[in-house]
């Protein structure tokens, strides 16, 4: 389970700008130049040992459970990705997949990250982050198969509470079938197909962070310049929007407690 990375899911892109369609088409072609020159694997399912970034970050995980817990308390108030990312509205057909971002798409969401200070300050120590979020799935949530767009980016989900039978809330990619564990890193490439389920009826929280992928020339510079276009793309600024739509109905949620 990923994090849409600017060219979109949609299937129909007619009505998109010309260099939109044209980045999509050549998505294969810059996928490979990346591949090429990655300092890691290029397996659908990575591991986290590799990455400097990940015990300190797993040694805290109470920490920053406890700070999404907190967050969740007010859980109706959180948004549905669906509605920060439209674009991710035919892999999910309801609202069971809510996100509550302090990093998106390199841009600090200062408002949240006062609600999870500790947890922001951990995701400092995370180098080439573009975006972080608390990922919540709902009992019986669905993610239908797909794809991420490029490989500029990997994604790693640090598990904070995961159903007691674990076994029955999972993500396929790959060929494998994995399963979340609390206090555990799953980092993998979401350009491999995969999809999701919660057959559980309990709720699924993971800190979900897309962190530029390890690379040497030229596979850098185009990475760069696709992190560059992403930025600046009506998917982003939109998203931006959206966030601060939802930042003001999270503090009415907030004060209405009060």
């Amino acid at each position: 389970m990923g994090l849409s990375n600017g060219f979109g899911l949609l299937s129909n892109d007619r009505s998109k700008p010309l260099h939109y369609r044209f980045a999509k088409k050549q998505r294969h072609k810059m996928n490979s130049v990346i591949a090429n020159s990655s300092l890691i694997t290029n397996d659908p399912v990575l591991d986290p040992g590799q990455f400097d970034w990940s015990e300190p970050l797993s040694s805290e995980w109470q920490t920053i459970r406890d700070e999404a817990l907190s967050i969740f308390e007010h859980r109706d108030a959180i948004p549905p990705l669906r509605d920060v990312s439209p674009d991710h509205r035919r892999i999910m057909q309801d609202n069971s997949w809510r996100s509550f971002f302090l990093v998106g798409y390199g841009n600090r969401i200062e408002e949240n990250i006062a609600r999870a200070p500790r947890t922001a300050a951990l995701l400092d120590r995370i180098p080439g982050l573009n975006s972080a979020f608390f990922s919540i799935l709902a009992p019986g949530a669905v993610i239908i198969p797909h794809r991420g767009v490029t490989k500029a980016f990997i994604t790693a989900h640090l598990g904070l509470v995961v159903p007691q039978h674990r076994e029955k809330c999972w993500m396929r990619i790959g060929g494998r079938r994995l399963n979340w564990s609390e206090g555990k890193w799953m980092v993998f490439d979401d350009t491999y197909e995969h999809e999701v389920q919660n057959e559980t009826d309990e709720t699924r929280i993971v800190l979900l962070c897309q962190i530029a992928r390890p690379l040497r020339a030229p596979g850098s510079w185009l990475a760069s310049a696709t992190m560059s276009y992403i930025k600046r793309s009506h998917f982003v600024q939109d998203a931006r929007k959206n966030l601060a739509d939802w930042e003001t109905a999270y503090s009415k949620a907030e004060n209405e407690v009060l």
